[in-house]
């Protein structure tokens, strides 16, 4: 039976991993099988106990401190889900190459690695808007607001950017 204190670390360590929009098989597949499935899950749910090597370990994975995944102690930043990020791929085909050309092979990657070509929407993960910043020079609040005004990304897209 687990301990309150291992389902409440459990608790902390899911909603760091589904706010950075990763399932448990996301995360053996990010971490090339260092982390697996079975075993996040089972940290998860305070049914293994987990080292404060292993921990640190998570912690340093997820790029959050490991004070976030302690509970208790000083008032927690919010940990609900943050918004999806949709990027309307009907939109982004009406703008300038030179605007999109960036965006369209980036989503291109995505797509061919996902094989979904549904060709209306393409979710992307928050990191994939870092890399986007990355490749448009910006930081990732500045690229999510030209692509808000480029009308491919919901307004409702800046929260997302504010659980940076």
């Amino acid at each position: 039976m687990p301990s309150e204190y291992a389902k409440s670390l459990g608790a902390r360590l899911r909603a760091i991993r589904t706010q950075q929009g990763l399932s448990l098989h996301g995360v053996e597949e990010k971490s090339h099988g260092r982390w697996k499935a079975v075993v996040v899950g089972s940290y998860e749910r305070g049914d293994r106990a987990v080292t404060v090597q292993k921990l640190a370990e998570l912690a340093d994975f997820y790029g959050v401190p490991m004070s976030e995944l302690l509970p208790g102690g000083a008032a927690p930043t919010p940990l609900g889900p943050t918004p999806k990020l949709v990027i309307d791929l009907e939109r982004m085909q009406q703008l300038p190459q030179e605007k999109a050309g960036p965006l369209a092979r980036y989503i291109a990657t995505i797509q061919s690695q996902r094989g979904d070509y549904n060709g209306r929407v393409l979710s992307i993960r928050q990191e994939d808007l870092r890399s986007l910043a990355v490749i448009y020079d910006r930081s990732p609040a500045d690229l999510t607001e030209e692509l808000i005004n480029w009308g491919v990304l919901d307004p409702e897209a800046r929260r997302a950017v504010d659980a940076f």
